[in-house]
């Protein structure tokens, strides 16, 4: 192989590998929303069939926005079964945000343990302490199927809670940021002060005086 050459990943093999075993409900988990100043941060934990194909499907990150649209409502359509988690801006607060990561992972998984006996956990970077086997793959939601769906799932479904933001409080610019600290963000919290939702620990936040808050 030339060395300028990228080896192709393949999003199967551990969804595979593990089918090889025997097991059918294999669980891919990811989270999204760890850099926001406001906002819960939301996971995803996605169940796909063994049949399954979806080209192009790869971390929700690298993919434009129709594209995340188009595979949400196609894996949606197609999953044995997905829960959504999240841990709240007062529970990242309490907790932090790898703790609240976490604690939204494991409720992302328990609503799927409710739809199906689930036997394996495939998850991106996470450690999670669960009563069944899991694997944690670094980069995982660009190695594994399983998590690039639950990646999507997870990005479109906050996306989602930042454009009704954005429709509720369009002077921060929610929709383009999607809560993220830009530059224009920052400045748009110092012009209008902080509403219901906002981190409290974090640093930005933190500078910002706001009676009301």
């Amino acid at each position: 192989m030339n060395k300028t050459e990228k080896r192709e990943v393949d999003l199967y093999y551990y969804e595979h590998a593990l089918e090889k075993e025997g097991l059918t409900y294999i669980g891919g988990v990811d989270e999204v929303g760890r850099g926001p100043l406001i906002g819960p941060v939301v996971t995803a934990c996605c169940v796909l069939p063994t049949n399954f194909e979806c080209p192009g499907l790869t971390d929700s990150k690298k993919l434009s926005e129709k594209k995340r649209n188009q595979y949400y409502e196609y894996i949606k359509e197609h999953a044995v079964a997905y829960g959504i988690g999240q841990c709240s801006p007062e529970e990242i607060d309490q907790y932090n945000i790898y703790e609240a990561s976490r604690i939204a992972m494991i409720r992302a998984i328990e609503e799927v343990r409710k739809q199906v006996p689930l036997e394996h956990v495939l998850v991106d970077a996470m450690p999670l302490d669960l009563d069944i086997p899991t694997t944690s793959i670094i980069k995982g939601d660009a190695k594994s199927i399983s998590i690039a769906a639950a990646s999507v799932l997870a990005k479109v479904t906050r996306d989602q809670m930042m454009y009704e933001l954005d429709e509720k409080y369009p002077q921060y610019g929610f929709g383009k940021h999607k809560g993220y600290p830009t530059k224009a963000h920052i400045e748009a919290i110092h012009k209008y002060g902080l509403i219901d939702g906002y981190r409290k620990t974090y640093g930005p936040v933190k500078e910002v005086k706001n009676e009301n808050f």
